[in-house]
């Protein structure tokens, strides 16, 4: 059965040697507390944890404001005084779809400490200082219109982070190309490598392969019920790796961040999640099931194979054990339940025994 912990009891449960986590990560001031929540003066969709082990714990946040103005800030935990605080407040036009920080886990002295966005277009930013952001770059795919198609999300290349790729509602996927030089303080700017259409409707989301080397295969699923896999070396096919029976849109898609076999993806409106092997395409390893409304996310663990979280509309977060595949995987090991519908959630690879949720004007993060 699944460990429910509710938000006033988190603290006293520790959660009885049930920690994930390789690590406690974060050092500095005081005990870490289970839970930290931090509200924004206005709804947030889109977060992503900084990977920089030298910034702690540090994230960044997108406004869900139905108008062109929206904000983005950074907030990071003040461990003299216990509490996630905002650091910076900058303005994005129109809300971000996906926010993601330069996968620059070393933070080597000298490499830029970037930030990227999607929304109406490719953005990268510099964080200059704690207190100030500045563009750095917008990368625009079309060039001869004054219209540009929305992009519904992006993914930064683990393995090469000057490759990114976006998908959007025109039907294609663009992988670009960042110049970022050695120099410190030396401008970022961008260039298209290829763009593709890779689904016969809207693309929803893209995310790189750590197979073959993890720079060249990426995988994208849209708006036609396809999850499809791609290789930058050989665009002129695509594999089908799955196709939802009845045809619904497929809105997310991850890979397993220990074993590049599995992925994991869901409908809309469904409240489930399948679990791919792509060794095995077009039929469902695992279907994680105990959702009880749509589901919104999924995140895997970034330092175990059998790991994975979800979020849903039913203000739950589940964390599931994935070992006895491909054997039905019945009930979650742990579950979460939040004060609204969880629309985003977040586990972090800097401090892997922690988890970022989203719902309303919230931020939780969650010790596992």
């Amino acid at each position: 059965t699944a460990r429910a912990i509710s938000a006033a009891g988190a603290e006293a449960a520790a959660m009885q040697g049930h920690h994930l986590s390789g690590q406690a990560g974060g050092g500095g001031g005081h005990k870490k507390k289970e839970i930290y929540k931090y509200e924004a003066p206005w709804p947030v969709y889109s977060m992503n944890w900084s990977v920089r082990p030298d910034k702690g714990f540090r994230l960044a946040l997108g406004s869900f404001v139905e108008e062109y103005n929206n904000k983005l800030q950074i907030v990071a935990l003040d461990d003299e005084r216990g509490e996630l605080t905002c650091r910076s407040t900058f303005d994005h036009p129109y809300p971000t779809t996906r926010i993601m920080w330069m996968p620059d886990s070393k933070g080597s002295a000298g490499s830029a400490d970037l930030l990227a966005t999607s929304g109406d277009y490719l953005r990268v930013w510099r964080v200059v200082s704690d207190t100030e952001t500045k563009l750095e770059c917008l990368l625009n795919n079309n060039k001869n219109s004054d219209f540009c198609a929305p992009l519904t999300s992006f993914d930064w290349n683990e393995v090469d982070p000057n490759i990114l790729g976006t998908s959007s509602i025109d039907t294609t996927c663009t992988i670009w190309g960042l110049e970022t030089g050695q120099v410190v303080g030396r401008v970022v700017s961008g260039h298209v490598k290829t763009q593709l259409i890779a689904h016969d409707k809207e693309v929803y989301d893209i995310a790189f392969s750590r197979q073959g080397g993890g720079r060249d295969m990426f995988a994208s699923v849209g708006a036609d019920g396809s999850v499809r896999m791609f290789d930058l070396r050989h665009l002129e096919h695509s594999t089908i790796i799955y196709e939802d029976p009845g045809h619904s849109p497929l809105l997310r898609l991850a890979w397993n961040r220990q074993d590049p076999n599995y992925l994991a993806t869901f409908a809309m409106d469904a409240s489930e999640v399948i679990v791919l092997d792509t060794r095995v395409p077009c039929t469902p390893v695992a279907r994680l099931t105990n959702h009880r409304a749509c589901v919104n996310g999924l995140a895997w663990a970034p330092h175990s194979a059998c790991h994975i979280c979800t979020a849903a509309d039913d203000f739950q977060a589940l964390i599931w054990d994935l070992q006895q595949m491909p054997r039905a995987v019945e009930d979650p090991i742990l579950a979460y339940t939040a004060a609204g519908e969880i629309n985003q959630i977040q586990w972090s690879s800097a401090h892997n025994g922690w988890i970022g949720i989203c719902y309303g004007n919230c931020l939780e993060i969650l010790r596992v």
